[in-house]
């Protein structure tokens, strides 16, 4: 083994006499941010040091023993949890040559012929992009898995519609719950697609220029699992779509969490009393000893807040820069981190929160107004033969009769239904149920019983399918 180099030595030192000014230090390094770039990094060298040996630039014993270098610095730091972050290394890259040097003296040097810390951080990012979106996708399917029990369960339940936050129509309490997983499945399946786009090698595109040796990038592209090969080299180095599209689908996901959270919070407040949230997911109140807090939903609705202000890092960041790769680029890995690392917590607690989630049947019952059947009569009327613009006039008539004479539209006697219009003199009492009005409603994707369990059977399949 070489003697350890303690003073770190930037990779473009050669350039300039001394070192950085004390002020410039913490603007310029990133190792505080990108040393979880590590296994990446060790395994994108591992690579290229193969591809070097191919193509003839690096002897084949010299070729084995920076592969086996980097094998012992990756255990090293499998042992250790993690990288030296305290030693005055400006990245994850300098820090990985350095401590390489450790292991295989001065052939360390050798290994970054031909490549550029420009492709070299486009290869780690992009390959941590990947895996990344594997584990989005992992949680967000735990998710759409425990919404999807919650229904199965709730199928014969019944709550009311909300548009505008106003009483609509009756629903099956499970096909809300599946109006959350649906989004949620969109949102799993556009990471796949973000997964993709991030699969595309950069490594051999130098600088800015391309590499000078007859590397095979397709060989590299097929070890390193990435899809295909970048076609510009000028492209390549700059190129972040995919960290974009990786942010706006981490946006979009805790837009869809926020609005779960949003209807956990209504429903599991007094007023509405829907469902109870279990303890381990609620908290008490430091004052109020009789509050049972929807931390668990409020706390997701709040972080999707950071979801969307990486979004807008993002785009700001890339917005304005000339071609080929500038340093601002540094900045992306704060934003892209934070998506994961809000999604690693959110999403499981959330997930928690749902499997431990109960309806009360009860609270469902009371809060089925009967004027949620006012469009169950006009569809009755329209049964009939009556053109719906005058069935729709009629039942709204009927509705400001029950609010005059203070009834509920199930209280008015037949006389005034039959009154309204004959059609509704013997059967329009029978559509005060919410099973009758759910169950009229047949067509794909709608509230009746076989249709909601046609659900649960795709998404089942799509759990199973989903990796």
């Amino acid at each position: 083994m070489a003697d350890r180099h303690d003073t770190p030595r930037p990779l473009w030192g050669g350039r300039m006499e001394g070192g950085l000014d004390p002020a410039m230090v913490p603007l310029n390094d990133s190792l505080a941010v990108d040393h979880r770039l590590w296994a990446y990094d060790v395994r994108g060298s591992r690579a290229w040091a193969g591809a070097l040996t191919e193509a003839g630039v690096l002897t084949p014993d010299e070729g084995r023993r920076l592969d086996e270098g980097l094998e012992r610095l990756a255990r090293r730091f499998t042992e250790d949890g993690g990288p030296p972050v305290g030693g005055g290394d400006e990245d994850i890259h300098s820090l990985v040559e350095r401590l390489l040097r450790d292991e295989v003296g001065e052939l360390a040097g050798k290994l970054h012929t031909g490549r550029s810390r420009n492709d070299q951080v486009a290869t780690d990012l992009r390959l941590w992009g990947m895996d990344a979106c594997d584990r989005a996708r992992a949680h967000v399917r735990d998710l759409v898995t425990a919404l999807t029990e919650w229904a199965d369960g709730s199928l014969d339940l019944f709550l009311p519609g909300f548009t505008h936050l106003q009483q609509g129509q009756p629903v099956r309490a499970a096909h809300w719950v599946l109006s959350h997983a649906w989004p949620l499945v969109r949102d799993a399946d556009r990471f796949a697609v973000v997964r993709r786009e991030a699969s595309v090698l950069p490594l051999g595109s130098g600088a800015i220029a391309g590499c000078p040796f007859p590397v095979d990038r397709d060989a590299l592209a097929r070890t390193l699992g990435f899809e295909r090969v970048s076609e510009n080299s000028i492209d390549a180095v700059a190129d972040r779509d995919w960290a974009a599209a990786f942010a706006f689908a981490g946006a979009l996901l805790g837009v869809h969490l926020s609005r779960l959270g949003e209807d956990l919070v209504l429903f599991a407040s007094r007023e509405f009393g829907y469902v109870r949230l279990s303890d381990g997911f609620s908290t008490g109140s430091s004052l109020m000893p009789q509050k049972r807090n929807p931390d668990v939903a409020e706390l997701t609705r709040g972080r999707s807040a950071r979801l969307s202000g990486a979004l807008v890092h993002v785009l700001t960041l890339l917005k304005g820069l000339p071609t080929g790769y500038n340093r601002d680029l540094q900045e992306d890995k704060p934003a892209l981190f934070a998506v994961h690392d809000t999604l690693g917590v959110v999403l499981p607690a959330l997930t928690g929160a749902v499997r431990g989630a109960r309806f009360v049947p009860e609270r469902l019952e009371a809060a089925l107004d009967p004027a949620l059947y006012a469009t169950d009569l006009a569809d009755l009327l329209v049964g009939a033969g009556v053109p719906f613009r005058e069935a729709h006039e009629v039942v709204a008539g009927l509705v400001r009769r029950a609010e005059e004479t203070g009834r509920t539209l199930a209280e008015l006697p037949d006389e005034v239904l039959a009154e309204a219009h004959p059609a509704l003199g013997e059967v329009g009492r029978a559509v005060f149920s919410p099973d009758r009005s759910t169950e009229a409603r047949s067509s794909t994707g709608g509230t009746a019983r076989a249709r909601v369990e046609e659900q649960l059977e795709r998404l089942r399949a799509w759990i199973g399918d989903t990796p």
